[in-house]
């Protein structure tokens, strides 16, 4: 038994002397990324005839007062979900 753990001990500091004396990596260099491009608002669309959306299509206009295409996609989203609630 005595044996046994001498070995185990033994190896155990063999190895840790074995990772000490390993070779250092370096860090990986920064990566440098360069600035965001700087973001411009579209230009308004043109006023389009006012018309009543149909039930059918599921296709909602644009509330009057989005100023980008987000606002009008994120209006046409909570419309069709009103749309997907009120029917039973």
């Amino acid at each position: 038994m005595k044996k046994s753990t001498s070995v185990l001990v033994a190896s155990l500091i063999a190895a840790a002397a074995l990772v000490a004396c390993g070779k250092k990596e370096d860090a990986a260099p920064a990566v440098v990324t360069p600035p965001p491009a700087p973001v411009t608002e579209p230009a308004p669309a043109p006023a389009a005839p006012a018309s009543t959306p149909s039930t059918d299509s599921g296709a909602m206009a644009p509330a009057p007062g989005a100023s980008s295409a987000l606002d009008a996609a994120n209006a046409a989203t909570e419309a069709a979900k009103k749309n997907e609630a009120a029917k039973p």
